[in-house]
Order: C-alpha cells, then sequence, then structure tokens
C-alpha cells in the first residue's frame, strides 16, 4: 500500500497510523498525528480503492452504504500490510494506535471488529458501524476514542452511539466527544484526542 513513514523520537510510544477520508493521501493526517503525538512513529497510508479517481480504503454501493465484501477483503489486506511494515520498518506490532477520520476511521473500526489485538488503540473522527450482526473479538485493554459532530449530516448521531456500545460490549474501553460541527474535523476534536492519548499512553 502506498504510504509514509516517519520514525519517532520516543520507541516506547506507539506507532500512530494515519488513515484520511475520501479523496485523501497518506499525507492528510501527518500533521494531526504530530498534534496527538509529538514522540510517536507515524505511518500515513493511502487507500487501494478509487471512487471517482478519490482514493478510499474500501468500496461503496451509495453513502453510507457499505460493500461488505470489499470492506471484509481490504480490512484483511491493511492488516496484513501493518504485519509486514512492523517488520519492515521495525517498530512494535502489538502497539499501534490508528487516527482514522470518516472513511479511514471506518476502516479502523472495521479491524477492531475484525481482528483481535491488530491495534493497542484508536482515534477515530466521525466514523459509521462497519458491520452489524458479527461476533467481535475480545477488545480487553483496547482503548478507543471517538469524535463526532452532533450535526454530522453523514454520519446521525444514533450510529455514532450504536458504534460506541458495540466496542463497549466488546470490553473496550470507549470516549466520545459530540462536537457541535457537521462532518468536519475540529480543532477541539484533535486536541481533545492528543490529551485522551496522553493520559492512555504516555510512558
Amino acid at each position: 500500500m502506498r504510504h509514509i513513514f516517519e520514525k519517532g523520537k520516543n520507541p516506547n510510544s506507539p506507532t500512530l497510523l494515519l488513515l484520511h477520508g475520501t479523496g485523501g493521501t497518506e499525507h492528510d493526517l501527518i500533521n494531526v498525528g504530530k498534534i496527538i503525538s509529538e514522540e510517536a512513529s507515524l505511518l500515513g497510508v493511502k487507500g487501494n480503492v478509487s471512487e471517482f479517481g478519490m482514493a478510499r480504503f474500501f468500496r461503496r454501493l451509495s453513502e453510507g452504504v457499505f460493500d461488505e465484501e470489499d470492506l471484509i477483503f481490504r480490512t484483511r489486506e491493511l492488516n496484513e500490510f501493518l504485519d509486514e511494515s512492523a517488520e519492515h520498518y521495525q517498530f512494535d506490532r502489538n502497539n499501534i494506535v490508528a487516527v482514522g477520520y470518516s472513511n479511514g476511521a471506518n476502516i479502523a473500526a472495521s479491524l477492531l471488529f475484525h481482528y483481535q489485538n491488530s491495534l493497542a488503540g484508536a482515534v477515530l473522527f466521525h466514523p459509521m458501524v462497519p458491520r452489524r450482526g458479527i461476533e467481535m473479538p475480545d477488545l480487553s485493554g483496547t482503548s478507543v476514542f471517538i469524535g463526532a459532530g452532533e450535526n454530522d449530516p453523514l454520519v446521525p448521531l444514533h450510529e455514532t452511539k450504536e458504534l460506541a456500545e458495540l466496542l463497549k460490549d466488546a470490553n473496550a474501553n470507549v470516549d466520545v466527544l459530540f462536537e457541535q460541527n457537521g462532518h468536519q474535523l475540529s480543532g477541539n476534536e484533535v486536541y481533545a484526542a492528543r490529551d485522551w492519548f496522553y493520559k492512555i499512553f504516555s510512558k
């Protein structure tokens, strides 16, 4: 997968996996990652799917309707890429925290839904529920921060609450922040994610 890797100052800090929204690139969330942690290594990844020329991490059938078959395939693809990247760049595979926005948050959530220990934690900005009606892995010890907009036209409030409950039911530790904004990623969300990250992962 097309990507960029920046080695951090603290080898004990989780590597931040940066996952863009629709139409983004591997560079999109680098600055967000640097705000969340000044010491962590950064792995920015570009989605392999093109929708009318816009990069995505998996196909969708329509707005808000995921192509589940492709989602499952692309989630496995990303999980295997993380295995390879950890070996290549010599970072701890068991100490990765995803930071995803919109489509990137959805593929990060899908990693949590499908693969136990794929992530040590996740920052999900404006995510949706990736799949319903499946048995999720035990997420004990996994911490998740969700940033959402109360007026988000793409992600209804109940969708955010359902995702939080599904993660909690799988034993994840979940913190949710609701902002007044729509689907746009706000500075308040990023700085709240930074404070959350520091509280959970600072060593």
